[in-house]
């Protein structure tokens, strides 16, 4: 049972805790060498996780691209979902958005991941349009959402 988490920018010490939850998450995990590039090397992306007892139990990241923000990735490890920590990932995401004076967020989800586009819709994102074959493990559809900011 989880008791507390805190949210922080993420950095090169959470790389080996987010690759965890990276593997455990996605079918296409992103690779060692695109997470650290991302954190370290992105001008342009900005990530946060969610830190319990020392270690980074979820990631949530956007690029920064002209006046929008694209979401590439929110994860949490599979011992703590429902624990609030998604939400709270989300929170950060938005919030930066704002500060930045972001007009609008972006994202992509598989149509099959009815907890995910729950949690997105609960944030105000809306349904935009459809990637068809999107997802290169099973040419899944992806859906494209929106969260307009102004």
């Amino acid at each position: 049972m989880l008791n507390s988490f805190k949210i922080a920018r993420a950095c090169e010490d959470h790389i080996d805790d987010i690759m965890v939850v990276e593997n455990l998450s996605f079918e296409i995990p992103w690779s060692r060498q695109s997470i650290t590039d991302e954190f370290l090397h992105n001008d342009n992306a900005v990530y946060f996780c969610a830190v319990a007892d020392g270690k980074a139990v979820g990631y949530a990241g956007m690029w920064l691209v002209l006046d929008e923000g694209h979401i590439t990735n929110i994860a949490v490890h599979p011992d703590f979902r429902r624990c609030g920590i998604g939400g709270s990932l989300m929170r950060a995401l938005l919030e930066e958005a704002e500060k930045r004076g972001l007009a609008a967020l972006t994202l992509e989800v598989r149509r099959s991941n009815d907890s995910a586009r729950y949690l997105y819709e609960k944030y105000g994102f809306e349904d935009g349009g459809v990637r068809k074959g999107y997802y290169a493990d099973n040419n899944e559809d992806a859906i494209i959402m929106w969260k307009r900011l102004k």
